[in-house]
C-alpha cells in the first residue's frame, strides 16, 4: 500500500442469523472524501486488500448532509454519520486507516444497515405526533412566545439517527427471535410488547417533551407523560449524559429529561390529589 492510498477495514454480516467477519479495503487518496463517498468507491469496484471479488458493501444513506440520519454508523469507534465524516481528519486522527462497524444497539439486517425499528415504536409508544381531526384548513393556532421557540427549536432538529441509544449504558440490545409457525400478526404484537417494557432512550423522550410544549400538541400531554413513565420510561435513566455528548446536533437531551422529570412529577401529584 503506498503512502496515497488508505485501508478500510469493515465489520460485515450476510444476514442476521450469520456471524460477522472483517474485510479490509485499500482505496487511492482522494481530497474533500467522506466515509458515504468511500463506501461507494467500494461499490463500483469491491475488491478486498486480498484481492478477492466480493459483494458490494451494504450500507444506508439518503440526504448527504446530515439531516436524515440514515448513515449512521461506528465509525473508529464512535457512532456518528457517514456523510459528514471527513476522510483527512479520520487519518490525521488514526493514519492506519479507517474502521467501520455497525451500530450495535439494533439488529444488524446485512454488514452496515441495521433495523431502528425499537426506536421508532417508542415514538408510536409516546405518541411523537401533533393531534388533527382532519386534513382541512384548521387556520392558525394559538401563537407561542419567543421564549418558548427558543427552548423548543433546538428539539425539533432530532433526526432519528440513533447516536444518542447507542451511546448509552442503559439502553441494552433486544433480541426477538420469531417463533415456529408463529403468524406474522402475532409475532409483530408480541415483538412490540417486549420492545414497550424496555428503556425508550432519549431520542423519543425528547420528542415527546417537545409535543407536550406545542399548543395543540399538548391537548394530550397526561397520555404522553403515562407513556414516560410506565415500564421502560424515564425512571430507567442513569443521567449518563452519553446521549447529549455524541447528538450531532447537539441538542440539550439533559435538559429535556429535566423537562420530562419535573412534569411526570406534577401529573403523578395531580392523579393523586385529584383522586
Amino acid at each position: 500500500m503506498s503512502q496515497k492510498q488508505f485501508a478500510v477495514r469493515i465489520e460485515r454480516q450476510d444476514q442476521p442469523s450469520l456471524p460477522p467477519y472483517w474485510q479490509t479495503f485499500v482505496l487511492d487518496h482522494e481530497a474533500g472524501l467522506n466515509v458515504t463517498s468511500v463506501l461507494q468507491r467500494i461499490a463500483a469496484n469491491p475488491t478486498t486488500k486480498d484481492g478477492a471479488k466480493v459483494a458490494p458493501v451494504a450500507y444506508e444513506s439518503g440526504c448527504l448532509e446530515e439531516v436524515c440520519g440514515s448513515c449512521t454508523m461506528r465509525i473508529n469507534g464512535r457512532v456518528r454519520q457517514a456523510c459528514s465524516a471527513l476522510v483527512d481528519r479520520l487519518l490525521k486522527d488514526d493514519p492506519s486507516g479507517i474502521e467501520l462497524r455497525p451500530m450495535s444497539k439494533f439488529p444488524v439486517v446485512r454488514d452496515l444497515c441495521v433495523d431502528r425499528y425499537r426506536m421508532f415504536r417508542a415514538l408510536q409508544k409516546l405518541k411523537c405526533w401533533v393531534p388533527v381531526d382532519g386534513y382541512y384548513d384548521l387556520g392558525s393556532g394559538p401563537k407561542q412566545s419567543s421564549d418558548q421557540q427558543l427552548q423548543n427549536y433546538p428539539l425539533s432538529q432530532c433526526m432519528s439517527c440513533g447516536c444518542c441509544l447507542e451511546a448509552c449504558p442503559q439502553y441494552k440490545e433486544v433480541v426477538i427471535a420469531r417463533r415456529e409457525d408463529e403468524l406474522e400478526a402475532d409475532y409483530q404484537q408480541r415483538r412490540d410488547e417486549e420492545l414497550d417494557r424496555n428503556f425508550i432512550g432519549a431520542a423519543a423522550m425528547s420528542q415527546a417533551v417537545l409535543m407536550n410544549s406545542h399548543p395543540i400538541g399538548k391537548t394530550i400531554s397526561a397520555s404522553r407523560i403515562e407513556a414516560m413513565i410506565a415500564a421502560g420510561g424515564i425512571q430507567n435513566c442513569g443521567k449518563a449524559g452519553n446521549c447529549q455528548a455524541v447528538c450531532p446536533k447537539e441538542i440539550p437531551l439533559m435538559h429535556s429529561w429535566g423537562r420530562a422529570n419535573r412534569a411526570a412529577t406534577i401529573h403523578v401529584f395531580k392523579k393523586f390529589f385529584d383522586g
